[in-house]
């Protein structure tokens, strides 16, 4: 099956049922050729447009995680009332 063919399959089995199609819609021969064809399911439905791409958050989240290790691993100052302890 081509990728153009596996789109096609997709979006009229979405037509037709009126909802995204799930995996079990279609018989696992189907299903194993359509995600050779365009990935895994969820990318499957992104290409054939029936499905919004999910946003690309995984670069984000890795610098913002690395940034509030590298703040944690700061010594910290005393606060104020920590600072009349110390005196």
């Amino acid at each position: 099956m081509t990728k153009d063919e596996a789109i096609c399959l997709l979006q009229q089995l979405a037509q037709r049922l009126g909802r995204l199609p799930a995996r079990r819609d279609l018989p696992d021969a189907q299903v194993v050729q359509v995600k050779a064809a365009l990935g895994p399911w969820p990318r499957a439905l992104e290409a054939a447009g029936l499905k919004e791409p999910r946003p690309d958050t995984r670069h984000a989240r890795t610098v913002e995680q690395r940034r509030r290790r590298k703040i944690a691993a700061r010594p910290r100052k005393p606060r104020a009332k920590e600072r009349e302890v110390l005196k």
